[in-house]
């Protein structure tokens, strides 16, 4: 995990701290690719955004970048035009670690592509993950 990031977590309450702690050992154990980005700390696949937390006032949230199109009852699609969904946390209690480990699984295979956004001037598109062959 990016130094930065356990940084950005021992600046939390102590509440928040254990919140963010254990959503950063979470994501960790599955996406390795970490930093502080727009303030706040951002998993990535090959320099996408996949997830990420950030203090808000209903608590931490928990985003998926492409979290809309997981079809799961708890994530909280977004209201723009971008594919995100999203989790409030204001307790660790409330975290449930089965279930980040089901999404974190989804968004390896559930991407779109923010990381050209701009290029593409705004405009999202799927990301087509394959399985690579072994073959030579």
């Amino acid at each position: 995990m990016h130094s930065d990031i356990i940084k950005y977590n021992n600046k939390q309450t102590p509440a928040d701290k254990e919140i963010c702690t254990t959503l950063a050992s979470l994501i960790d154990s599955s996406l390795k690719e970490s930093k502080i980005w727009h303030s706040h700390p951002v998993w990535f696949i090959d320099g996408n955004p996949i997830a990420g937390y950030s203090k808000q006032k209903p608590g931490i949230r928990l985003m998926f970048w492409s979290g809309a199109d997981f079809d799961e009852e708890k994530l909280i699609i977004g209201t723009g035009k971008f594919k995100d969904a999203s989790v409030f946390y204001t307790s660790a209690g409330q975290i449930n670690p089965t279930e980040i480990k089901r999404w974190l699984k989804k968004s390896k295979s559930i991407q779109w592509d923010y990381k050209n956004l701009v290029k593409r001037k705004g405009r999202l598109e799927m990301i087509v993950t394959t399985k690579k062959s072994n073959k030579s």
